[in-house]
């Protein structure tokens, strides 16, 4: 089962006319090659065609909650952006909360909660692509794992209109003093039970905090009354006035700019990590055949074959918070799921610092690069070619295709420029150009023919060439768990994964040594 949650979008309602139960429509779902991540921390996408819509109708149901029914999924459509829908809702006061909470915008999304028959993982897509699908639920929530699974028409039942109330009207006789008049007078539909006097401004009290909440409850004129002699008495009241009913108003959502990528471990190699024991073996060729030139009769070459034995120690990587559980119910907008996002933001950057880590200590082969050199780009070519071809002889014949480097050398060779003050990397790239480098991104740059892969997680002065095959990651992400504290009336959520990372191929890489 996959259940989904996470992004706002828009909300368009038509009102209908007729007395059939409410009904929603829009889109459940995207289709690839649009992701989102679930709360394990895997990355999921939907194939066009993953659904069966002839298939039974699936429940609508209030935040993944099977126990907050709310209606049906009464049909389902393959359409070019996404899988459709139209849902109804079942007559019930529980259904009615929930129309007004679309009607007023706090519910303008859905997310779906699927049984999965068939998938596979796309290595372009970082994520597991589903191919077969039955639909379960369809939940109502505030924000959508998949960007684009909105709800985009709202039918709602229609209002009952109020009953006329007949007036009765009495005949009057004309008085001689009425004949007398010159023309027709009319009387109100409404008139004034009590005088109203033209009396001096009474000084008005400021309700307390209980006082206004009470008027709030009560509604109608008493509510009305009170801010009437609010905005009466405003001349003479200031904001310090009214600390109880002025509210601080949280506006959704939790902005969180942490990046939690992954930017070499997604460059270089990452495999599954094999299940048992605290340390593995991962064989590498170290001693390759020989082969000579031998006469007739004669004994030819030789050779001899030898396979590494390189140990890798897994590693434990986790974090945990305990929150109480006022703190999750109370929270507006709600704790756990900025909590849980963050989580695992952080779990990523802590796996790529320690492969990155083990890159810088792990390649040994390093050229040097001369600090006085830096601003020469014609030193920066030599020393690229220099080093791949150190890396193509000692390496028996491979080449390097990625530049891995620290925040500051980025901006180094983004600072580049020719004789003729045009910068080396432009981000729009003449023919003879040696690459593309963009300050607004990191993502598809390329400097002397090599992927460019910056990653804040190397340190300063940190430049490496190499295949991506010289460093290897392995990982079982266990994703987040969470354990209850009763007697604490509390929570305690945990992120935790096994890591290791292996530079098993070091002749594949060279660093440089700024000198």
């Amino acid at each position: 089962m996959i259940r989904l949650t996470a992004d706002l979008p828009t909300l368009d309602f038509a009102k209908s006319d007729s007395d059939a139960p409410a009904s929603i429509s829009g889109i459940a779902v995207p289709w690839a090659p649009v992701t989102a991540t679930v709360l394990g921390g895997q990355r999921v996408a939907f194939e066009r065609g993953a659904f069966d819509v002839n298939q039974k109708a699936a429940k609508l149901i209030e935040g993944h909650d099977l126990t907050q029914l709310r209606g049906t999924v009464n049909a389902l459509a393959d359409m070019d952006e996404g899988l459709g829908f139209t849902a109804t809702f079942a007559k019930t006061r529980a259904s009615s909360d929930a129309v007004e909470l679309i009607r007023s915008g706090a519910y303008d999304a859905v997310s779906v909660g699927a049984e999965v028959q068939e998938s596979y993982y796309d290595k372009e897509l970082k994520a597991t692509v589903v191919t077969r699908a039955s639909l379960v639920e369809l939940s109502l929530v505030a924000v959508p794992a998949f960007s684009g699974a909105e709800i985009r028409d709202l039918v709602a039942q229609a209002d009952e209109p109020e009953e006329e109330i007949p007036t009765e009207t009495t005949p009057t006789t004309p008085s001689e003093e009425d004949e007398t008049m010159s023309e027709p007078t009319s009387v109100e539909a409404a008139i004034a039970t009590q005088p109203i006097y033209a009396t001096a401004k009474r000084e008005f009290k400021l309700p307390s905090v209980s006082e206004y909440i009470s008027a709030f409850v009560r509604g109608g004129s008493d509510f009305a009354q009170l801010n009437e002699n609010i905005r009466a008495a405003a001349p003479n009241v200031t904001t310090p006035d009214l600390p109880g009913v002025i509210p601080t108003p949280i506006i959704q959502n939790v902005v969180n700019t942490f990046v939690g990528s992954r930017p070499l471990v997604d460059a270089t190699t990452l495999r599954p990590m094999p299940q048992g024991g605290s340390v593995f073996i991962r064989p590498v060729v170290s001693v390759h055949n020989s082969v000579g030139t031998a006469t007739q009769n004669t004994t030819i070459t030789a050779s001899q074959f030898e396979i590494n034995d390189v140990q890798i120690t897994k590693t434990i990587q986790g974090g945990y918070v305990e929150i109480s559980e006022a703190a999750i119910d109370w929270s507006q907008p709600e704790a756990l799921g900025p909590l849980l996002d963050d989580m695992m933001r952080v779990y990523m950057d802590r796996t790529d610092l320690l492969a990155c880590s083990e890159l810088q200590t792990g390649v040994t082969n390093s050229n040097n690069f001369a600090n006085a050199s830096l601003a020469d780009p014609a030193y920066w070519v030599e020393w690229m070619y220099t080093a791949a071809a150190d890396i193509l002889t000692g390496s028996n014949g491979n080449l390097p295709s990625v530049l891995a480097v620290s925040p500051n050398v980025w901006k180094l060779m983004g600072s580049l420029s020719d004789t003729a003050d045009r910068p080396l990397f432009p981000q729009v790239g003449p023919m003879n150009a040696y690459g593309s480098l963009n300050v607004a991104s990191t993502q598809g740059a390329f400097a002397f023919g090599l992927r460019v892969v910056v990653d804040r997680n190397l340190t300063s002065a940190g430049m490496t060439i190499l295949d991506p095959r010289a460093l290897e990651s392995f990982e079982l992400n266990k994703g987040l768990i969470s354990v209850e504290q009763p007697s604490q009336l509390s929570r305690q959520i945990a992120v935790r994964g096994y890591w290791a990372s292996k530079v098993v191929s070091p002749e594949l890489a060279i660093k440089a040594d700024f000198v």
